[in-house]
């Protein structure tokens, strides 16, 4: 078999066990970041600084290993993009922290959030205003605040940082293809998402002030949640799949009890959550719920969503518990301990993987990996003893003589039916400025010369390159 043909029987496992079906065995997808520094011989501060590196690592680490699917570079943060735009939040390998350490999120005290306990107006009213003028001057160490002086370094780190977004975005295409034809594996994930909690939760108010504002101003919180919907959203679907294969990536945060309270949840979380995730179906994509921590106290509300709309990851909950209480509606991954795959002995590991296998996978729909992302602490030796032991008990009689055809989740024909019926965010306020965009055209055409010809043109040429623009803030946002 040719890599090409080892890549489309692996496409179809995939994306067949996403359907919560059953393929001829249980794919595996891990979630690998400074572990393949570790496996191919860098560092983790190698692979954080130098890209290419970190895109070596991970094509060697899935070639040698097998599998079905990785991430083309789950050590997401690059040096060059953080440092260029100055970005406060970042402890980098070798700079702030040992180079021995990976990358790290650094949460400002409290009394100095990146977003105020009174700017929640100004948040409501324009988010992407709000994310240039107010959050972006007090992430960067470059960026000039509205009003002061533009600065050189101001300049240079707009400049810098907006091309090196372009540069390293660009060169994921050529990564993928790398994955496909040297090692026939499958890119994991496509698109970006969080919840609009989460997002004033993990980079606007932190969670200490936003657990306050929920005691104090409940109301603005939603009202700030609800504004940014429509951009989370636009993000998503101009970010996913377009061939509706793999699932758009939904970073699961502090939404969960007991970060909140059971009625926070349902007040806040998920009512400006599932409208989201209901759209994303409706336009044919599948959602990855990687839920980091434990989130069983919502499951019965997670079933609210459509069948095979969702991929549960598990992390800290109870594997065999997730497959009794959601399997019937939706595929799952995850559930091997990382802490097993650290520190446990390679027999623990080998017995865990094959109850999983017995009682988790046995009806097809599950997925093979760790609960959360894989660090340098991973053994090499647990690693494959969970690859070797799922290639070898993982295997299904009577999946393995179907024809595998990588059919995206969506087009299941009762799926097809169920989506013409969800309502998604439709009915739901638009925004003063629609998503994808800064300076709306109708703004800016009040301030051009009299227009003649093709007015459309015009207008069009304005709104593609204005969407460079809106990506650029909502990608540090979201993905740095």
């Amino acid at each position: 078999m040719n890599t090409e043909q080892l890549y489309q029987q692996r496409l179809a496992r995939y994306v067949t066990a996403m359907r919560n079906e059953k393929p001829d065995c249980v794919p595996i997808r891990p979630f690998v970041a400074e572990f393949t520094a570790k496996y191919a011989g860098y560092t983790c501060q190698q692979v954080c600084h130098d890209y290419n590196k970190a895109f070596d690592a991970a094509v060697k680490t899935a070639k040698d290993y097998g599998w079905d699917a990785v991430v083309p570079n789950m050590v997401y943060v690059w040096t060059g993009l953080a440092q260029a735009a100055g970005l406060r939040y970042f402890g980098i390998p070798g700079i702030g922290i040992p180079h021995t350490t990976g990358f790290n999120y650094i949460e400002p005290p409290e009394g100095e959030a990146w977003m105020r306990e009174d700017e929640y107006d100004e948040l409501i009213r324009d988010p992407t205003a709000f994310l240039y003028n107010v959050w972006l001057p007090r992430v960067s160490t470059e960026v000039s605040r509205v009003g002061e002086p533009s600065t050189y370094r101001n300049n240079l780190a707009l400049v810098k940082s907006s091309m090196a977004m372009l540069q390293y975005f660009y060169a994921f295409g050529p990564q993928i293809q790398r994955l496909r034809t040297e090692a026939g594996t499958v890119s994991a994930i496509a698109g970006i998402f969080k919840a609009p909690f989460d997002i004033l939760a993990d980079k606007l108010r932190g969670y200490i002030g936003l657990t306050m504002d929920m005691a104090t101003q409940p109301k603005k919180v939603l009202a700030a949640c609800e504004a940014l919907m429509p951009h989370l959203c636009h993000v998503g679907l101009t970010t996913a799949d377009p061939t509706k294969q793999v699932p758009i990536g939904f970073w699961m945060h502090r939404g969960c009890v007991p970060f909140v309270n059971p009625g926070q949840f349902d007040s806040h979380y998920w009512p400006t959550l599932k409208p989201i995730v209901e759209e994303f179906w409706k336009h044919g994509h599948q959602t990855l719920f990687y839920a980091e921590g434990k989130w069983k106290h919502h499951f019965d509300t997670f079933r609210e969503l459509p069948d095979r709309s969702i991929v549960f990851h598990c992390d800290r909950d109870d594997v065999f518990e997730v497959h009794r209480r959601l399997h019937d509606k939706f595929a799952i991954s995850g559930g091997i301990p990382n802490v097993m795959l650290s520190y446990g002995k390679p027999e623990e590991v080998r017995d865990f993987t094959r109850r999983v296998l017995r009682e988790v996978a046995a009806d097809g729909g599950y997925i093979l990996d760790s609960g959360a992302i894989m660090q340098d602490d991973t053994s090499v030796e647990n690693l494959r003893v969970m690859t070797d032991t799922c290639r070898e008990h993982g295997v299904y009689c009577s999946g393995a003589l179907l024809p595998l055809t990588a059919m995206p989740p969506c087009d299941v024909p009762a799926s097809i039916a169920q989506r013409q019926q969800l309502t998604g965010m439709t009915g739901r306020p638009a925004p003063r400025v629609k998503p994808g965009v800064c300076l709306p055209w109708e703004e800016k055409v009040k301030e051009l010369p009299e227009i003649s010809g093709d007015r459309d043109l015009i207008r069009k040429v304005w709104e593609d390159i204005e969407a460079l623009g809106n990506t650029y803030i909502w990608q540090l946002l979201l993905s740095f």
